[in-house]
């Protein structure tokens, strides 16, 4: 089958690999209809994370069509339509009951890796707990029933996409980060995870919610999809800003969506082609924690990869801060997002900015890293 690759730092192709397997007996393999980028992959291809090996299948954000299931997968026919959770998850071990499903004891596979084992993830390589991944015609689905979800027939592909990803991501900045009816929630980042943080919290009820970019493309699409309030960074004061729409306080909830790319990290051509992690330029942590006010909360979605020394700690502290970060517990998440967007509350078509063949992707991927021609998210199709 066709997939995109990983061949060294910032070189990608599609060529062929050999087609998935079931390998378990809930296992099904999924027909790719299609799959998005994400800014975490660019750690990936600059070499800031563990070194994949040379032919790791990239991507971890799709939807497709259920092509072959293993005996003991229950909820699940050929030929269904299902959105896949980026994190690989048991369902039955202790973090799982607890709903904490990115940090499942057997849904990874290098145990080693980190100390203790953590949920899975398409598209990393296995010291990260990786599969393969979601850049190809087809993937291999383990724990098929608790991680595949059906999607609602009145829900179109390009919006049911996103709830891979970056909805159940943006939804539990949200909600872990503690948004009540009336907060006033600021969220670093205009991007698909940051714009779905943006558009949670409105539906949890905050009064008043600022996203905080400098890319004006960006800005206009949160103001115009979203119904929220921005700040450009590049031409506003950021803190000045903050306090005045917050009556002096700071905001109830920051949530940072943008991770160590930021800012002048994430520009594909300059990635520093080294292989291991470097340190992480946590700009967009530093600016929640300082900015929050006195007694808030701070929820970190961003992706980091190596080791952070400049987050303030010292304000977390003296201003009684609660600080929180988590890969995605999306398991817990999509069936509620699926409806909403089934009941047009949560919208993210427009977050597909870019729709390409897979054969394309190296392209599509220069497009969405360097934010070439206002692009949000490339999305490819490996049957175009």
């Amino acid at each position: 089958m066709k997939a995109l690759v990983w061949q060294g730092a910032n070189q990608l192709a599609v060529t062929q690999v050999p087609d998935p397997e079931l390998r378990n007996e809930q296992d099904m393999i999924v027909r790719v209809r299609k799959s998005a980028t994400c800014g975490s992959d660019l750690h990936l291809l600059g070499g800031h994370r563990p070194v994949p090996a040379r032919g790791l299948v990239l991507g971890h954000e799709f939807l497709g069509e259920v092509a072959e299931v293993g005996p003991r997968v229950r909820r699940h026919r050929v030929g269904d339509r299902v959105v896949v959770c980026a994190v690989v998850s048991c369902g039955r071990c202790w973090h799982c009951r607890r709903q904490e499903f990115s940090l499942c004891d057997n849904g990874g596979t290098d145990r080693a890796a980190r100390g203790s084992a953590t949920g899975g993830c398409y598209g990393l390589p296995s010291p990260l707990d990786g599969f393969a991944g979601s850049h190809a015609e087809y993937v291999r689905v383990p724990y098929a029933d608790q991680g595949a979800f059906t999607v609602p027939d009145g829900v179109a592909d390009e919006r049911a996409l996103f709830a891979s990803d970056a909805a159940p991501t943006g939804w539990m900045g949200a909600d872990l980060g503690g948004v009540r009816p009336g907060d006033v929630v600021a969220v670093w980042g205009a991007g698909g995870v940051g714009q779905l943080a943006a558009r949670a919290a409105v539906l949890l009820g905050a009064e008043r919610v600022v996203v905080i970019d400098r890319l004006a493309d960006r800005l206009r699409m949160a103001e115009r999809h979203l119904g929220v309030e921005t700040i450009d960074y590049g031409t506003q004061d950021v803190g000045g800003e903050l306090l005045e729409r917050s009556g002096g306080r700071g905001p109830d909830v920051c949530i940072e969506a943008v991770g160590t790319q930021a800012p002048g990290g994430g520009r594909f051509a300059r990635l520093i082609p080294r292989l291991g992690p470097e340190p992480d330029r946590p700009v967009a942590a530093r600016e929640a924690v300082r900015h929050c006010r006195k007694g808030g909360r701070v929820f970190l979605l961003g992706t980091y990869a190596g080791g952070v020394d400049t987050v303030p700690l010292g304000d977390v502290v003296d201003n009684g801060l609660t600080l929180r970060g988590a890969r995605q517990h999306g398991h817990r998440y999509i069936p509620m997002l699926l409806d909403r967007m089934a009941r047009g509350e949560l919208v993210t078509e427009h977050l597909a900015t870019h729709t390409m063949p897979l054969d394309q992707a190296p392209r599509g991927y220069h497009t969405f890293a360097n934010r070439l021609d206002g692009c949000v998210r490339a999305v490819f199709e490996p049957s175009a």
